[in-house]
C-alpha cells in the first residue's frame, strides 16, 4: 500500500533522529501537520516537579534542538512536563478515521478514538513529512468478538492481557485488530485506548475500534463536540464493521466471564488469571513479596484510571492500611495530573503512600533511579504499563515485572504479595479485624470536566525560515548525520560475524533505553550500546563475543568496530520475532553505522525489519529455519544474487567453516522494487536526496 497519513507525531526521544535526518533532506518545511512531545528523557528519582526541573536542566541541548528544529521547519512541540505522547495525541489529535503515523510503537492507542495509528521508525515518519506515499505491506485484519460486558474487577486492560495469551509477542504480526461486537459499547473510550495501546505487544500493525457513544462522550469531554457530530454522520458507512465482513482470524472473548489477569515475567504474553497467580508464582519460584506498584503510563493514566484505583485507597485507608511496598503515580498529561489534583485523588494517592511522578514515560522506559534493590537481585514488581522485558524498568536482570490493571495494581501493592486474590482474599487491619474490599468503581469522565491545567504547548510560526538550529560540533548529545556508503554493486563476502544472537531480542536487547536515552541524538555515542543485552550463543553470556581476526574477546560494540576500522564488514543472526517491542530506529541505525551489512533470522518483527531497509541494511530469514544451527560463529558468510537483486527472488548465503567444509542455505525477504533502489544507494534517506537531485 502506498498511503498518505494525515498525520505524524514523534517522542523526543526518536524525534532527534527523524528530525536530523528530516534536515539532511533539504526540505523547507514539512509536509503534514506534525508534533514533538517531551516524555522520554525525564528520569523518576524524586518526585514529580524536582524530577521535572532536573531533567529540564540535563536535557536543555536537546528540548532547544527540538524546539527551534520544530519551529523552523513547521512542527509542533509539547514542551517537557506535558504528559505523554499517547495521552496528549487522544486528548487533542485523534479522531475517528485518522490516519496517523507516530515514532513509538505505542502510536495505536489512538485506535481508542477510532483512528488508525501506526508505529514507524523515525525514516517512515520523515517520508511522510516530505510528502512522499508511505509503504505499508497490505495487514491482515484479526477480528476480535467482545461480547457480555465488564463489570467488577475486570477492566479493559485484562482484555488485551487475555488476548496476548492468546496471541503470544508475534500472533499480530503484519495484522491490525479491529474489535467487534456488543461488548464494545460497556468500555470506555480511554479504556479502548488501553487495548489497542497494548496491541503492539503482539506485533500488531495497529488496532482499532468502531465510533460509539463512548468516543462521542470524550471527544465532547475534550472540546470537541464538532467531530463527534461529524463522525455520526459516518458511524455505520465507514466507522463501523461491513456487515458480512470476512476477518482472517477471529477470537471471541465473553466481557461477563473474563476474570483479571496478570502477565509475566519477561514477556507480556505470560498469561495468568488472577485465580491461579499465587500457586503458579510458588512453581514457578517467582519471588512473592511485591517490592513496588507502579501505575499510570500511556497505557494507563487515564481520569477512569486514576477514580478506580482511588475508591481501593480509599477503603484501605479507611482502616489504616496503606501500601506495604513502594507506590508510584505517572500521569498521562498535564491535564490529567490536574485534573486528578483538584478533584482530590492525588492526596488519596499520596496518603495511601503514594509518590506522583512527572507527566511523562518515567520506569515504564526504564527512566528510573531505583535504589531500593541492588542490580542482581532478585524481586518482584507489578505495573499497569504494557511492556515487561528483562531489565526494561530498572536495569535489573533479576527484576520481575508483571503488567495488570491499575486495580490489581493497588491491590497486590497493598497486600504486599503475588499470593494474594482480592475478589476471594481479605486483608489483616490494624484493628485485628479483615478488610475485603469492594469492587472498584469510578468516574470514567470527570463531572466537573478536565482541567486543563499549564498550557505546555509550542506552535510553530508561519514562517520558521529566520529560525537557527544549532548542533555543536563537540556535543556528546546531538550529532549531524553524514550518508551511510552506497553499496558496492556486487556479491558481500567473506563477512564474519559479529554475533549470533540466541532466543529473545527485543529492540531493548539491541539499542537498550534507561541511561542510554540521552544519547538518542548521537549516532556515534549511542552505537556503544549495540546488542550489548544480546545473548551470544557460543558462551551464553551477554555482550562477549570474539574478534575472529585476532582471536580476542570484546564487547559487541568494540568488536564491531574493530571489524569496521579494518574494513572487514560483518553480519548478525538470530532467532524469532528479531527486533519486537519499541519502533526505535536506533536498532537499525547502530548496526549500519558500526558497519553491519545483514540481519539474518528466523522471523522479523514488523517495525524492525522496514527500519533496517530504510538504513541500507539487508533483513533476510532463513528458508528453512533449522538452517539457524548451521551457523558458527567463526564462520565466513557470504550473501550471493545482489546483482540480481529482484522482489521474490531467493538470496544465496555460503557458510564457510574454519575446517575447509562449507553449507549453502536460502535466504527470503520482503523487499520491493522502491526498496531495492534504498539498499542500493545506502539508505531511504539517499535514495531521497538522489531522486530530488534528478527532477
Amino acid at each position: 500500500l502506498r498511503l498518505r497519513p494525515d498525520r505524524v507525531a514523534m517522542q523526543d526521544a526518536t524525534a532527534q533522529m527523524a528530525m536530523l535526518q528530516f534536515i539532511s533532506s533539504g526540505l523547507p518545511k514539512v509536509a503534514v501537520p506534525s508534533t514533538i512531545h517531551c516524555d522520554h528523557l525525564i528520569q523518576a528519582q524524586i518526585e514529580g516537579n524536582k524530577d521535572l526541573a532536573r531533567a529540564k536542566d540535563l536535557n536543555k541541548e536537546v528540548y532547544n534542538f527540538l524546539a527551534t528544529s520544530g519551529a523552523k521547519y513547521g512542527v509542533g512541540f509539547w514542551k517537557p512536563g506535558s504528559g505523554i505522547i499517547h495521552q496528549i495525541i487522544l486528548e487533542n489529535y485523534a479522531f475517528p478515521g485518522l490516519l496517523m503515523v507516530g515514532t513509538d510503537s505505542h502510536t495505536p492507542n489512538g485506535g481508542g478514538l477510532g483512528g488508525l495509528c501506526i508505529g514507524v521508525g523515525g525514516a517512515d515518519a520523515v517520508d511522510v513529512m516530505a510528502d512522499i506515499p508511505w509503504e505499508l505491506k497490505c495487514p491482515k485484519v484479526i477480528g476480535v468478538k467482545l461480547t457480555g460486558e465488564l463489570s467488577g474487577w475486570t477492566s479493559p486492560k485484562d482484555v488485551i492481557l487475555k488476548l496476548a495469551g492468546i496471541l503470544t509477542v508475534k500472533g499480530g504480526t503484519m495484522s491490525i485488530i479491529e474489535y467487534f461486537g456488543p461488548g464494545v459499547d460497556s468500555i470506555s473510550c480511554t479504556g479502548m485506548g488501553t487495548i489497542c495501546n497494548m496491541g503492539a505487544e503482539l506485533g500488531a500493525t495497529t488496532s482499532v475500534f468502531p465510533f460509539n457513544q463512548r468516543m462521542a462522550d470524550y471527544l465532547t469531554a475534550t472540546e470537541r463536540q464538532a467531530i463527534a457530530d461529524e463522525a455520526a454522520k459516518y458511524k455505520d458507512s465507514l466507522l463501523s464493521p461491513d456487515a458480512g465482513c470476512k476477518y482472517d482470524q477471529v477470537v471471541e472473548i465473553d466481557l461477563s466471564t473474563l476474570e483479571p489477569h496478570v502477565n509475566g515475567p519477561f514477556t507480556p504474553d505470560l498469561a495468568t488469571p488472577i485465580s491461579q497467580l499465587g500457586d503458579a508464582a510458588k512453581k514457578n519460584s517467582w519471588p512473592l513479596e511485591v517490592k513496588d506498584g507502579l501505575i499510570g503510563s500511556c497505557t494507563n493514566s487515564s481520569y477512569e484510571d486514576m477514580s478506580r484505583v482511588a475508591s481501593l485507597m480509599k477503603q484501605a485507608l479507611a482502616k489504616g492500611l496503606k501500601s506495604k511496598g513502594t507506590f508510584y503515580i505517572t500521569p498521562g498529561s498535564e491535564q490529567i495530573r490536574a485534573t486528578i489534583e483538584r478533584d482530590g485523588l492525588a492526596d488519596t494517592m499520596r496518603e495511601f503512600g503514594g509518590i506522583v511522578l512527572a507527566n511523562a514515560c518515567g520506569p515504564c522506559i526504564g527512566q528510573w533511579d531505583r535504589q531500593n534493590v541492588k542490580k542482581g537481585e532478585k524481586n518482584t514488581i507489578v505495573t499497569s504499563y504494557n511492556r515487561n522485558f528483562t531489565g526494561r524498568n530498572d536495569a535489573n536482570p533479576a527484576t520481575h515485572c508483571f503488567v495488570t490493571s491499575p486495580e490489581m495494581t493497588v491491590a497486590l501493592t497493598l497486600a504486599g504479595s503475588l499470593d494474594f486474590n482480592p475478589m476471594r482474599d481479605s486483608l489483616k487491619c490494624p484493628d485485628g479485624s479483615d478488610l475485603k474490599l469492594a469492587e472498584p468503581y469510578g468516574d470514567g469522565l470527570p463531572v466537573r470536566g478536565f482541567d486543563p491545567g499549564e498550557d505546555t504547548y509550542q506552535a510553530p510560526p508561519e514562517d520558521g525560515s529566520k529560525v537557527t538550529v544549532d548542533v555543536s560540533p563537540t556535543s556528546d548529545r546531538l550529532q549531524l548525520l553524514s550518508p551511510f556508503d552506497k553499496w558496492i554493486g556486487t556479491d558481500l563476502t567473506d563477512m564474519r560475524i559479529l554475533i549470533k544472537v540466541k532466543g529473545k531480542c527485543t529492540t531493548d536487547h539491541i539499542s537498550a533505553a534507561g541511561p542510554w536515552l540521552k544519547y538518542r541524538g548521537h549516532l556515534e555515542n549511542i552505537s556503544n550500546n549495540l546488542l550489548i543485552t544480546a545473548i551470544n550463543s557460543e558462551n551464553e553470556e551477554m555482550n562477549k563475543v570474539k574478534n575472529q581476526d585476532t582471536g580476542s574477546y570484546g564487547g559487541v560494540p568494540e568488536v564491531a568496530r574493530q571489524y569496521k576500522e579494518s574494513g572487514v564488514n560483518w553480519v548478525v543472526f538470530g532467532d524469532e520475532n528479531y527486533g519486537e517491542g519499541s519502533s526505535r530506529e536506533h536498532a537499525a541505525l547502530e548496526p549500519r553505522f558500526l558497519g553491519g551489512r545483514a540481519i539474518i533470522v528466523k522471523s522479523f518483527a514488523r517495525i524492525h525489519e522496514t527500519n533496517l531497509k530504510k538504513q541500507g541494511m539487508l533483513p533476510l530469514t532463513f528458508s528453512n529455519k533449522a538452517d539457524y544451527d548451521l551457523v558458527r560463529p567463526d564462520d565466513k558468510v557470504s550473501i550471493h544474487g545482489l546483482e540480481s537483486f529482484a522482489p521474490g527472488t531467493q538470496l544465496k548465503c555460503v557458510l564457510s567453516h574454519s575446517d575447509g567444509s562449507s553449507d549453502t542455505i536460502l535466504l527470503d525477504h520482503t523487499f520491493n522494487d522502491q526498496q531495492i533502489d534504498w539498499f542500493k544507494a545506502g539508505s531511504a534517506l539517499n535514495r531521497m536526496k538522489e531522486v530530488a537531485a534528478s527532477s
